[in-house]
């Protein structure tokens, strides 16, 4: 028995197409859409090959499979589309600003990080990822109010000299900042900010709770800080002192 007729119908209701809009995906007329949903006609060879292509199946799968129940129960496309999220999307815990308090009490806790709201990125490669909200404007041109999404780093030994990172730290509690280690300030790192305003300050190795890998910002619509040539001439040139000055203090 073939399914292909019944299944054509089903898919082309779960993408919301007309069979007009359907008949011109396939290239075929809106007749043919109609004599195949009805079950008076089979689908020609290049009309199943081109739904193979659009839905990512098999022709088995087109012809043999009930696609609107699959055997083992539930709905098949959405079957494949939870499988599909589940191995690509990375599930992320939310830490906003009002559960900093907390997440500095509960970092280690199994059941605080479970209470926390979560979201899915599928872009991200595989890894321990975290996100965190940032407010202030110590790390302009990202805005406050920005999400950082953050790859977990295992030790201050894995930090990357200027890459940004969330710092969890005793003392200063989280923080975004772009970090350079030096090896002249034994068992610390230094935190510098964007923003030329704010001067860069110590942090001892020993205090650091975890530190998170800067990976993606995600910031609201129409809000980005803009800079004028003049503002970004000046932070290039407060930023390459800044790193000189370092230098010349590790070396």
């Amino acid at each position: 028995m073939s399914y292909a007729g019944k299944n054509l119908r089903y898919l082309r209701k779960l993408r919301g197409w007309t069979q007009e809009e359907f008949a011109n995906k396939l290239k075929i007329k809106r007749s043919l859409i109609g004599a195949y949903e009805e079950e008076r006609a089979e689908p020609r060879l290049d009309v199943l090959e081109n739904l193979c292509s659009i839905f990512k199946l098999s022709l088995d799968e087109l012809l043999l499979k009930d696609l609107t129940e699959a055997k083992t129960g539930g709905n098949y496309m959405e079957k494949r589309r939870q499988l599909k999220m589940a191995a690509e999307a990375q599930v992320i815990q939310f830490v906003p600003v009002k559960a900093a308090a907390g997440y500095l009490a509960g970092y280690a806790d199994p059941e605080f990080i479970d209470e926390l709201n979560t979201f899915t990125l599928p872009m991200l490669a595989p890894g321990n990822y975290r996100a965190f909200e940032i407010i202030g404007d110590s790390m302009l041109p990202t805005p406050s109010g920005s999400v950082i999404v953050g790859e977990r780093v295992e030790s201050v030994e894995e930090v990357k000299s200027n890459n940004t990172y969330i710092v969890v730290s005793k003392n200063e509690g989280i923080v975004y900042k772009r970090v350079m280690k030096n090896n002249r300030l034994k068992n610390k790192i230094t935190l510098i900010s964007d923003n030329p305003d704010y001067t860069p300050y110590n942090v001892n190795e020993e205090e650091v709770l975890e530190l998170w890998k800067a990976q993606m910002v995600i910031t609201k619509a129409n809000i980005q800080q803009r800079w004028d040539v003049n503002q970004l001439a000046g932070l290039v040139n407060n930023l390459q002192e800044e790193i000189s000055t370092l230098k010349r203090k590790i070396s």
